[in-house]
């Protein structure tokens, strides 16, 4: 079974809502490849490692969260882009990737995907007053001591956060955002929860949260976004019936 290119990115972009969502980086097709699209790897990030398994498994079609062309990046085609561009051409291999659309989407969204890992209860937006910011305010599986929860995320993401926090401070709420969010702590704090979740952490949010008493974890920016991606495969490979595969690759980031 397969399908058209076209016909694949026409529905993707109607799902995700991707032509009216701004963002840093063209969504959906980024590189052009195979007219009929049979199999595809799905991943994370579109790095060369990802392009070489895809290769390596035959398929026409690779679908990520991080694909090219951000805004504010050299322009030129050198170096890794070049190195990355070349393999894709050579194998007439599609590169389809969706940035913020799969932050943001209600079902196959990296954050609501999160929360379903992690068993996390969803209330709201993170902001409610500007529906274009990812992310969400919600509620733990059962109320747990900071260290507990540190420990819960290790186990369900098989990475250990970092934690700012007191281990026996007891929480309850919380606001997520997945990837480069640390940015969003302010609003969390705003949101009135007892932690804020993200991938990353610089260090004026560590004094944020320390002086506002707000716990933040940091489970990294990959380890928090490896669900969208697989999601919508998933979703994809049962309505096309066509060969869909995620591929974690490693990265402690």
């Amino acid at each position: 079974m397969y399908i058209l290119r076209k016909q694949l990115i026409a529905h993707l972009d109607t799902v995700l809502n991707a032509k009216k969502i701004r963002d840093y980086c063209p969504n959906g097709l980024q590189v052009e490849g195979s007219e009929q699209v049979r199999s595809i790897i799905t991943g994370v990030t579109a790095s060369q490692a990802l392009i070489d398994i895809a290769i390596e498994r035959g398929a026409d079609t690779i679908l990520v969260h991080h694909g090219y062309f951000w805004e504010g990046e050299d322009e030129r085609i050198v170096g890794i882009k070049k190195e990355r561009l070349a393999s894709l051409l050579r194998h007439d291999i599609n590169l389809i990737a969706y940035h913020l659309p799969l932050d943001m989407h209600s079902v196959y969204g990296n954050n609501v995907q999160l929360a379903d890992v992690l068993g996390l209860q969803i209330d709201g937006l993170l902001d409610e007053s500007d529906p274009s910011v990812p992310g969400n305010i919600g509620r733990l599986p059962r109320a747990m001591t900071g260290g507990e929860f540190a420990e819960w995320i290790g186990e369900q993401l098989q990475r250990e956060p970092l934690h700012i926090g007191e281990a026996g401070d007891t929480i309850e709420t919380i606001g997520w955002c997945t990837g480069g969010a640390q940015g969003y702590l302010q609003k969390a704090i705003d949101a009135g929860v007892d932690a804020f979740l993200t991938g990353e952490i610089n260090e004026p949010a560590v004094h944020l949260a320390r002086e506002t008493g707000t716990h933040f974890y940091s489970a990294g920016h990959h380890a928090t976004e490896r669900y969208g991606a697989k999601a919508l495969g998933e979703y994809l490979a049962d309505k096309y019936d066509i060969i869909v595969e995620f591929i974690d690759i490693d990265n402690p980031v």
